[in-house]
């Protein structure tokens, strides 16, 4: 297996801003509009890596006695209408997390009137959320 390389050197980040998001059916044309936009941005001020990843096989299977996983969809609070997004960014570390993220925060580009007209395409409330340190990678 082919390890990810980013300008032909191995990825190396260690630290992950994680997203787990709901969003309408009828959005999605919005929302990968969004992403493709923040993808730009946030490889332009310097993250690693970028994934926006629409939920596909999200019904969780028996894995053994007992050990039903819960649902990425029961987790994001998601409806029938809606579909999951699973989302992540890949740094250095936390500290050029948040200097790549003060960047994109400055840019001009994350106008709402660049993505949408200022409406977001997700549900904030059902919106998932956190930095994780990167403990195991392959």
């Amino acid at each position: 297996m082919k390890k990810l390389t980013s300008k032909n050197k191995p990825i190396k980040g260690k630290y992950v801003d994680g997203f787990l998001i709901s969003a309408p059916k009828n959005k999605v044309p919005e929302y990968r509009k969004m992403a493709k936009l923040g993808a730009k941005i946030w490889m332009k001020h310097g993250a690693l890596d970028y994934k926006e990843c629409l939920g596909d096989d999200l019904k969780p299977k028996n894995m053994g006695e007992g050990m039903t996983p819960r649902s990425f969809l029961e987790a994001a609070g998601t409806s029938n209408n809606e579909v999951v997004w699973f989302s992540y960014i890949l740094f250095k570390s936390k500290k050029h997390r948040d200097s790549v993220n003060a960047k994109v925060m400055k840019d001009s580009a994350m106008d709402p009137e660049n993505w949408g007209g200022g409406e977001i395409p997700f549900d904030m409330k059902k919106f998932c959320y956190g930095g994780f340190t990167v403990e195991v990678s392959g």
